[in-house]
């Protein structure tokens, strides 16, 4: 009796099909507006995160994360993080950058488009702002994720006995 109630659900590899499926769109969508996407970083290990953390900390750099190893929706497969690619082959993060010249910045375009294939953009966050930011939810907080729930639609959900 008391068995231990943690869950053992495997930690993602990759990004979540959902995910993926959606960036793809996302990419496709803005090269038809003339936008090249990059999509910089998706999927990322408990382990890489704990890097990126250190940044700014005890290591070289700028503060780039507020979320250590096991805390950010990429460590889960659920977040990607882009950049725009000019015609001269540069990844540039230029928010003003106009590169298909309809007087709309392209990267205000690509978040637009995010939104609308379900994306939650980190631009929007009250406090620290991720502009590369794109992640789903999927109705899940970090919490529900280290406790061992996933999102439906995945070889990954945890279903069976309890």
């Amino acid at each position: 009796m008391g068995s231990n109630n943690k869950q053992t659900t495997p930690l993602p590899t990759d990004l979540h099909p959902v995910v993926k499926e959606r960036s793809n769109q996302l990419i496709q969508q803005a090269a038809k507006k003339g936008i090249v996407l990059v999509i910089t970083d998706g999927f990322r290990s408990a382990e890489d995160q704990d890097r990126l953390f250190e940044k700014g900390r005890t290591s070289e750099g700028n503060i780039v994360t507020y979320a250590k190893g096991g805390e950010s929706y990429h460590n889960f497969g659920l977040a990607i993080d882009f950049a725009l690619k000019t015609p001269e082959g540069n990844v540039i993060w230029d928010m003003n950058y106009d590169g298909n010249k309809n007087g709309v910045a392209d990267w205000t375009e690509v978040v637009k488009m995010a939104k609308s294939l379900g994306f939650q953009w980190g631009g929007d966050w009250a406090k620290f702002k991720d502009y590369p930011h794109l992640e789903m939810d999927f109705g899940l907080t970090i919490a529900d994720l280290q406790n061992g729930e996933r999102p439906p639609n995945s070889s990954l959900t945890a279903d069976g006995e309890q």
